[in-house]
């Protein structure tokens, strides 16, 4: 009898916006960290993806990513869509890559649809309704297939992009679990790809919070920094590039308040008024820190671990509930 195989830890670290995960992590894996070279990280930030969106999103620097090698980071434009389920098999890519190397995965960011996604699992589709199907088949006989695949471009656009208008079982498919869960089609597994081959994972998984005066006070702190790092001008050169906020990637919070409608043609310019983008972007981040705190409460087996008074103290408080 074989030998059952044993398990990966993969460690996960999750925080709210401005909580200091970035240096935490260089604390704790760094060259001079409690680990050094023994880990590589997979970033778990739905916005770390886009190309250009280095101020606004708190993106590792290059030299900070010679130390501590990132996954996960600049792979895309900003008009392109990012979904969990690419985010989970692009995460278990990287965990069988840097496992081969003998290195410890560690996912961390505070997009917890992903890391929940990765952790418990992408939630299967459901089975076909018959009667949903019946009603999406008298409809693309009598509207067309345009009509469904314009349809599905409004309610799922991550589908509507892989799906070609002609591939009716596809197309009538993702229609019909919008119409019975209403959830895109893209937000469930349908052939998941476990990279990791029969490998079995085991989740060892932090949350690092603070009190929510001090958490509120870095956000405020972090936005003036981001300002005084160029983050206008960051924003103007995507603009000119031709990304509005209807690309996924400006519709996050640091982008999205840069754009005010222009009432002369039903399109976007870029406000003038910096001190009040500026506030509001602290407003959102706040609001956005306490949905991230209270989604968390939502993860069994998760160990929450207040901030200590320093970077030190806290790294040394992760590092020894991961060193059991």
């Amino acid at each position: 009898m074989e030998a059952a195989s044993p398990e990966i830890p993969v460690f996960v670290l999750f925080g709210p916006t401005a909580s200091g995960k970035t240096s935490i992590l260089l604390k704790l894996f760094g060259s001079r960290g409690y680990f050094p070279g023994k880990a590589e990280i997979i970033s778990a930030d739905s916005m770390q993806v886009y190309r250009g969106m280095d101020i606004g999103t708190a993106k590792p620097d290059a030299a900070l990513k010679e130390q501590l090698p990132h996954h996960l980071i600049d792979i895309l434009n900003p008009d392109e869509q990012y979904t969990a389920g690419d985010f989970v098999r692009h995460a278990m890519q990287a965990i069988a890559d840097i496992t081969s190397r003998g290195k410890i995965p560690v996912a961390a960011g505070g997009t917890l649809f992903y890391l929940k996604n990765l952790i418990y699992g992408l939630p299967q589709a459901p089975p076909s309704n018959a009667e949903i199907r019946a009603g999406l088949k008298l409809y693309l006989k009598a509207k067309g297939a345009a009509a469904l695949m314009e349809e599905l471009a409004l309610k799922d656009p991550p589908s509507a992009q892989k799906i070609h208008v002609n591939d009716e079982y596809r197309l009538l498919r993702a229609l019909e679990v919008i119409r019975l869960t209403g959830s895109p089609f893209s937000s469930f597994n349908a052939n998941a790809v476990n990279a990791a081959g029969t490998q079995k994972l085991r989740f060892l998984t932090l949350g690092l919070l603070r009190p929510r005066e001090e958490l509120y006070s870095r956000i405020e702190k972090r936005c003036e920094l981001m300002f005084k790092a160029g983050l206008p001008a960051e924003v103007l050169g995507l603009f000119a590039r031709g990304y509005t906020p209807y690309a996924p990637g400006l519709r996050a919070i640091g982008y999205k308040e840069f754009f005010v409608p222009d009432e002369a043609d039903g399109k976007y310019r870029l406000s003038l008024d910096l001190a009040g983008v500026q506030a509001l972007i602290a407003q959102n981040s706040r609001r956005y820190a306490k949905r991230q705190i209270t989604f968390f409460a939502s993860f069994p087996n998760a160990k929450k671990i207040m901030a200590g008074r320093d970077d030190e103290e806290t790294a040394e408080l992760l590092a020894k509930e991961w060193h059991q």
